[in-house]
């Protein structure tokens, strides 16, 4: 089958030939339909820490497919559903895997297990293994091009936005930086689940028409001037909450200087900002938080909004074949809202 690897730290994504697999005992093997390309793919493939045993990697860790065949003692599944797959694969039996949070497992990284495309192969192949049934989700109907991306660049700011949600309260405001695939999807939920006024900055008048499109109520372009044409807009007491999915040092600095006091700042993105905490260094209360993904019920919870027309992801499709296309266009910037390639559909 044709798979798209990433096959030596640095270099470009390649398209490659590797043998079909094969389901073993508790395994389900999906047919892709669909499978998301994301910035977190970039950022792993430029580490220079990335462990070589891990090589060549299959990329893809946001995936959607049918069931193709079921490994022995599989059972709630048949040949043929639809479904997606949840990537923040853990151990399954520790505290945080019981509660469905196998996002915060405790025990993944010293027992070897690595999401989909991010350390164990993933979905932007022809066929991908799925480690066990309860990593996947029925899309019931969704269609499964348009919501791949629900696995990451929806669940990942729906976990973020909870976090918050008792604080968006009426007259409050919530701050987003960077109206890429997941800052798109942020401000539609923040519209859909809670009152705030959302005010979203970016650094292209392309990002932020994108985002006016979507609900931000305002829109501020990412410079110099950002923090104070923030102040600005809120009169003066900064955002309650601030999401940054840049996460670069320009970005958080950002970020700290827009939070109002008692704030959450929540930074998403991988572009190795921090932020200083400590007395003074931020309005009083304020919370810093990186959370990580979300949990698996509340990719379900995603779903259901999609189901129910709260959120829509803006997709570009590509052929097997023009995946590393989509790869060059999301490092220039290029893309507007995700990229989905199409394993098994030339057409796209």
């Amino acid at each position: 089958m044709k798979a798209l690897q990433f096959r030596a730290i640095g270099a470009a994504p390649e398209v490659v030939t590797v043998p079909d697999p094969e389901p073993g005992p508790g395994q389900v093997l999906l047919r892709v339909t669909a499978a998301g390309v994301c910035h977190s793919d970039i950022a792993v493939m430029s580490d220079p820490e990335v462990p070589s045993e891990l090589l060549p990697l299959t990329l893809g860790h946001e995936g959607a497919g049918t069931v193709a065949a079921l490994g022995d003692g599989v059972t709630g599944l048949g040949i043929g559903d639809s479904v997606v797959v949840y990537g923040a694969w853990g151990c399954g039996t520790c505290p945080a895997c019981a509660a469905g949070k196998e996002n915060y497992c405790a025990h993944a990284s010293e027992l070897g297990i690595h999401p989909p495309g991010l350390g164990a192969p993933g979905a932007i192949a022809e066929y991908v293994i799925v480690d066990d049934v309860r990593h996947l989700v029925p899309l019931d109907g969704l269609d499964p091009v348009r919501c791949v991306p629900l696995t990451d660049a929806g669940l990942t700011p729906y976990h973020a936005i909870k976090r918050s949600l008792r604080k968006l309260v009426p007259g409050s405001t919530a701050l987003v930086i960077g109206v890429g695939g997941l800052g798109h999807v942020a401000i539609q939920l923040l519209r859909a689940l809670t009152p705030a006024r959302v005010i979203a900055l970016d650094v292209g008048e392309d990002k932020l028409a994108l985002a006016r499109s979507v609900g931000a109520h305002e829109t501020v372009i990412s410079d110099g001037r950002a923090a104070s044409r923030v102040r600005e807009l809120t009169d003066g007491r900064g955002a309650t909450a601030v999401l940054d999915f840049v996460g670069a040092p320009p970005t958080t600095a950002t970020a700290g200087a827009c939070v109002a006091m008692e704030g959450d700042v929540t930074i998403v993105g991988l572009g190795g900002g921090t932020l200083p905490v400590g007395f003074g260094a931020l309005p009083y209360g304020v919370n810093v938080m990186s959370p990580y993904w979300g949990s698996r019920g509340e990719l379900i919870e995603v779903l259901d909004l999609a189901r129910a027309g709260s959120i829509e992801v803006h997709v570009e499709t590509y052929s097997f074949d023009e995946a590393p296309l989509a790869y060059e266009r999301l490092r220039a910037g290029k893309v507007n809202g995700r990229a989905v390639i199409l394993p098994n559909d030339e057409q796209a």
